[in-house]
């Protein structure tokens, strides 16, 4: 019934004003919150072991799988296995690296314009959209999904591999319409993006239907090749304001699979190394009083409210 939906939707968005997110997940309105999540996980090996001991024994709090990639079994199996460590889907429309690539999960025939001549999906967004449909787009999307949670991972969040879902309003509609049918929360730019680019309601539109995500995303400020890693992060983590941050990172270990795969091999080791092992970031995150979180906390957040409003 639509006129029910609207006042539903009008009643978790006026939720979501009163209060802040920090507040409704039960800290202060002044805390500092802080999602650390593991990008690319199931790409490949180096990946996966990367991400996985960042998790267990590092600063980590979250990551997100490439579920038409390789080594996603492995991670799922892994996933299904550790169902207390957050693992989202990193919904993936692109195969970007020069021999190591991946096709769709759907079938080829359902998602004909998401794939390039050799059989694979585009290496860039830009292609993408001059080939593909929004309605591709969320096929594929959908059969990611349902492929993770048939393989037994409680899936947790939402986000878009090279912000393919996020870079053009038919398929950030996609990316919302993805978030309600899952219940799942998502990765959102900061209100700050999203003036910049023209787009202010779009936090506002996905409230509306009871979509949760961090108040702050680390987009603009990253460099695709900081000369300074570890020096760049530590910068990072002592600006961050009051609320809930989101920062990725592309942890994996600097073995010869990734340097086979990408020229950005030392980059994933560096930040791998740092959000794992490193006794300066950990101590910085103590002394500053930064709590670190997973996206599960959003996702039980995000299902309470819209159960509370639905009864």
């Amino acid at each position: 019934m639509p006129g029910v939906a609207l006042l539903c939707g009008g009643l978790l968005l006026h939720a979501a004003e009163t209060r802040t997110l920090a507040e409704r997940l039960g800290y202060r309105a002044s805390d500092r919150l802080l999602i650390i999540n593991g990008d690319d996980a199931g790409m490949c090996h180096a990946a996966n072991a990367g991400t996985l001991e960042g998790l267990e024994q590092g600063l980590i709090t979250s990551a997100t799988m490439m579920v038409p990639c390789p080594w996603f079994p492995a991670l799922a199996d892994y996933a299904r296995r550790h169902p207390h460590l957050d693992f989202g889907v990193h919904l993936t429309h692109t195969s970007e690296w020069q021999f190591y690539r991946w096709g769709p999960v759907a079938p080829r025939d359902a998602v004909p314009g998401l794939v390039d001549p050799d059989g694979y999906l585009w290496r860039s967004v830009p292609e993408v959209y001059a080939h593909a449909t929004p309605e591709e787009a969320l096929t594929e999307a959908r059969a990611q999904i349902r492929k993770a949670l048939a393989a037994g991972v409680d899936v947790t969040h939402l986000d878009s591999h090279m912000g393919t879902l996020q870079l053009d309003l038919r398929y950030v509609e996609v990316y919302r319409q993805l978030a309600v049918e899952f219940d799942l929360p998502v990765r959102m730019a900061s209100q700050a993006t999203l003036e910049k680019y023209g787009q202010p309601e779009l936090r506002a539109r996905f409230a509306r239907d009871g979509i949760v995500f961090p108040d702050h995303f680390i987009y603009e400020e990253l460099q695709d090749e900081p000369a300074d890693v570890k020096g760049f992060w530590l910068r990072v983590v002592r600006q961050l304001k009051p609320g809930v941050t989101e920062l990725y990172i592309h942890a994996a270990k600097p073995t010869d699979e990734l340097r086979a795969i990408t020229g950005s091999w030392k980059t994933r080791g560096e930040e791998f190394a740092l959000f794992t092992h490193d006794a300066d970031m950990r101590r910085t995150l103590t002394e500053l009083g930064i709590r670190r979180i997973g996206y599960r906390p959003l996702r039980d957040l995000q299902r309470a409210e819209r159960r509370a409003v639905t009864r």
